[in-house]
């Protein structure tokens, strides 16, 4: 683990392997963590914060982010091969990802020296008033298997460019790339404890970390159930927090859409990174005058999915990440049935030959699913989306709101007025308008209601990694009356 500057060994003496999802067996050891590591990383990032790092300045600071990011970009295939051994996701999506990463560095390197606070002119005769835009100090980052360092970066890049130095857990199922992220930060030159990386189990690493005196922020991405214990943790310390949570995002097509562009964006929307992503458009809200046919369309497009090994680049839809999220799939598979949804496609374990010994399951698609069945309300994470008919938009917002989520959604209309009117009625902190999936370093990210709270991306989410000092200098020299207020 890095902790300090330094590559050291577990202090249990502990390790446990990675699973590879295609070959379902390990292909690395990665340290267990305890909390006597995340004492000693926490110790390493605050004498960071409170030093070498404090000393830089803001320029200085966006420099090393723009170096790492050049880092990153040379070694982009080697990152985005140990991420596809790791995860079981495309290699091309995860090239796409790691050749993309470099820009949020980029950007947040250049809003470093960019963080300004302001002079008030203020109510009050004789006094000067301004705003200092100051770090919160030690940051927990907590990141989940499904795309380790872009979720990673998402918080790392904002955090270092506003000044924090940061404790970074991944998660259990996909640490691996972590440690080659890990060795860039030390040839881009950051000063020792900038950075810290451990490993290990949530219970063993995660809350130790969350709860510990001295980090002031927690930034997860995860499920919902697990943020909340989270956010349960974090306030005990009344720290800040950036939680990215779970979804069960809408994909709304209207009678007037391309069809043949809606189509692409519904299979996009689930059946991409094998619907392992918290912004999966995991129901598919069709206008009934037009649901047979899309249907059909969809489901010729669905069967022509290319199933194999994720780092075969003709691969469509690679394995599951773990075990237990595969078995999980398959029982939300099994409650569909059960309740009723008329299983289209899939539906089962992948039996196909190029899938090997892997946890793949078939892309499954419901039709006849009602609003009120679980598959239609709970995160499956996974290949498995339901199609529920709507009559007009006032039923589409009211399907599509009636979840606890509100991470995204998708609309497929030529109408510019349904456009807007669609955006700003649905309850989601992204909403995609003829396309889907689409993410920027530019744009904020972020949930309604269980979704999560706070933003990354943009410049929104390094306001969440600063915190606001009101300076008053008296310049009157008349000091009023001490036992009144001024």
């Amino acid at each position: 683990m890095l902790i300090g500057g330094k590559w050291v060994d577990p202090a249990s003496a502990e390790w446990f392997e990675s699973m590879n999802p295609f070959t379902a067996k390990p292909w690395a050891l990665v340290p267990r963590g305890s909390k006597a590591d995340v004492d000693q990383a926490i110790a390493a990032a605050k004498c960071a914060f409170l030093g070498e790092w404090r000393k830089l300045t803001a320029t200085a600071r966006g420099a090393l982010l723009h170096k790492f990011g050049d880092l990153v970009a040379a070694e982009a295939q080697r990152l985005a091969e140990i991420e596809s051994t790791d995860n079981g996701k495309l290699i091309a999506e995860m090239r796409g990802q790691l050749n993309y990463i470099p820009q949020w560095f980029y950007y947040y390197g250049g809003l470093a020296d960019k963080i300004e606070g302001r002079v008030i002119p203020i109510d009050k005769p004789g006094v000067f008033n301004f705003t200092r835009e100051e770090p919160l100090g030690v940051v927990a980052a907590i990141t989940p298997w499904n795309s380790p360092l872009l979720l990673a970066t998402w918080k790392l890049a904002p955090a270092l460019a506003a000044g924090n130095t940061v404790v970074w857990k991944p998660s259990e199922f996909s640490s691996v790339s972590a440690f080659a992220f890990g060795e860039l930060f030390e040839k881009a030159g950051f000063p020792p404890g900038v950075v810290n990386i451990i490993t290990g189990f949530g219970n063993e690493v995660g809350e130790p970390l969350i709860t510990h005196q001295d980090v002031a922020k927690v930034a997860f991405t995860g499920g919902d159930k697990t943020g909340e214990h989270v956010y349960g943790l974090a306030a005990r310390g009344i720290k800040h927090v950036t939680l990215e949570l779970g979804g069960k995002s809408a994909n709304i097509v209207f009678d007037d859409a391309d069809l043949d562009q809606a189509v692409k964006g519904v299979v996009s929307g689930i059946f991409a990174a094998t619907g392992q992503t918290c912004i999966a458009g995991s129901r598919a809200l069709i206008h009934r005058s037009i649901h047979a046919e899309f249907v059909e369309r969809l489901l010729d497009l669905a069967k022509t999915a290319r199933m194999g090994n994720p780092l075969d680049a003709s691969t469509q839809v690679g394995p599951v990440t773990t075990r237990p999220q595969y078995e999980k799939i398959l029982d939300y598979i099994r409650i569909a049935k059960e309740e009723g949804a008329v299983c289209r496609l899939g539906g089962a374990p992948a039996q196909r030959e190029e899938c090997g010994s892997g946890w793949f399951v078939e892309p499954t698609i419901f039709t006849g699913v009602n609003p009120e069945m679980r598959i239609a309300n709970e995160e499956v994470f996974g290949p498995v989306l339901s199609v529920i008919p709507f009559d007009d938009e006032d039923e589409a917002v009211r399907i599509a709101n009636n979840t606890v989520y509100g991470l995204a959604a998708g609309v497929w209309t030529q109408s510019i007025r349904r456009a807007l009117l669609m955006s700003e009625r649905l309850e989601a902190g992204t909403v995609w308008v003829n396309t889907y999936r689409a993410v920027s370093y530019m744009s904020p990210f972020g949930g309604y209601k269980r979704s999560g709270i706070g933003r990354e991306s943009g410049i929104d989410a390094i306001r969440d990694y600063l915190q606001t000092k009101s300076v008053w200098i008296d310049i009157a020299g008349n000091a009023p009356n001490p036992f009144v207020m001024r």
